[in-house]
């Protein structure tokens, strides 16, 4: 039995690799320790429903703030990707189980308990699956409208790659009223940051969601500090353009271990400003850039900013 803590057997497929230092944080990075009334109250919540968040797997620097807030992003279909991102810190291999089939509900009951008016779902991909999880997905979208019909709901889906194409019609369908799919990096990089991903096969499928809803807002985000260079950067924000997705997210990569890629360097807000002034200036209705800006990082907050983006620029044509 695998002890996921052990990092050899959390990620073994990075245990032959040599170490890549990791370089001192500097200041505007730095947050404080988790801890509080309500990140015990939520860190409770969570392991009563047996659940497991991205917020702890990933190491995310804002988990102590989050929780404190109740905001917890749960990740559905296991512990274990079978993916093997040089970047991430969710564990990697074959997944020792099947899907929970009660874990819609558990997650349904969960956002209830917690009083979620938006909640981000994500997932472990799950390759050895016919349709990489999108109907479990479906499924926890319906149980959470079941049991908080006011709650808004947002999704941060893998790629569904090895699937038939038409299990993205299966998750769209279930109405989530946030689809994000992350491209993480320049298309350049992706032979060492995501070797399992295609950057293109990734834009697709967010084109693809505009095209079966249009309604539908679509997000999606990067990290930096990878290695990517600035008309990188900038010619992913026309690619999303041109996919029409709504919501931009930059974040600085931070390096879970030794064993995980290395930082390049560490990205200064003045260019993270840089950044979102030039995305809005490309078309997009919403863009959070900084160096602590994560995929559900004050998504709630967020959304309601892009809804009211989306009707002022309907109010001004």
């Amino acid at each position: 039995m695998r002890d996921l803590k052990i990092p050899e057997q959390r990620h073994p497929e990075k245990a032959h690799r040599a170490d890549n230092a990791q370089p001192k944080k500097p200041s505007w990075i730095r947050v404080r320790a988790p801890g509080g009334a309500g990140y015990a109250d939520t860190h409770k919540i969570m392991r009563e429903h047996g659940l497991v968040t991205v917020c702890e797997e990933a190491g995310c620097p804002n988990v102590g703030e989050c929780w404190n807030q109740g905001h917890a992003t749960m990740m559905i279909m296991g512990e274990v990707c079978t993916r093997a991102c040089s970047f991430c810190n969710i564990a990697t291999g074959k997944p020792p189980e099947d899907l929970d089939a009660f874990e819609p509900g558990r997650v349904a009951d969960a956002v209830k308990k917690l009083g979620l008016r938006h909640v981000v779902i994500t997932s472990v991909d799950r390759d050895d699956i016919e349709d990489g999880g999108a109907e479990h997905f479906a499924q926890t979208i319906r149980a959470i409208r079941h049991q908080s019909p006011e709650t808004t709901i947002e999704i941060l889906t893998p790629d569904f790659l090895k699937c038939d194409p038409s299990v993205l019609e299966v998750v769209v369908a279930a109405k989530p009223d946030v689809f994000n799919h992350n491209l993480e990096t320049v298309p350049g990089l992706y032979p060492e940051v995501r070797a399992g991903a295609r950057y293109f096969h990734s834009l697709r499928l967010l084109q693809r969601v505009k095209e079966l809803d249009p309604a539908m807002f679509t997000k999606s985000g990067i990290m930096v500090g990878l290695g990517e260079d600035e008309m990188g950067v900038r010619q992913v924000m026309d690619d999303m353009r041109a996919a029409d997705v709504d919501f931009l997210t930059i974040g600085q990569y931070l390096q879970p271990t030794p064993k995980h890629h290395a930082v390049a360097r560490f990205v200064t807000p003045e260019e993270f400003k840089s950044y979102e002034t030039a995305a809005y200036g490309k078309g997009f209705l919403m863009v959070s850039a900084t160096p602590l800006t994560r995929s559900s990082y004050h998504a709630g907050d967020d959304f309601a900013r892009l809804r009211a983006a989306r009707m002022e620029k309907l109010a001004s044509t």
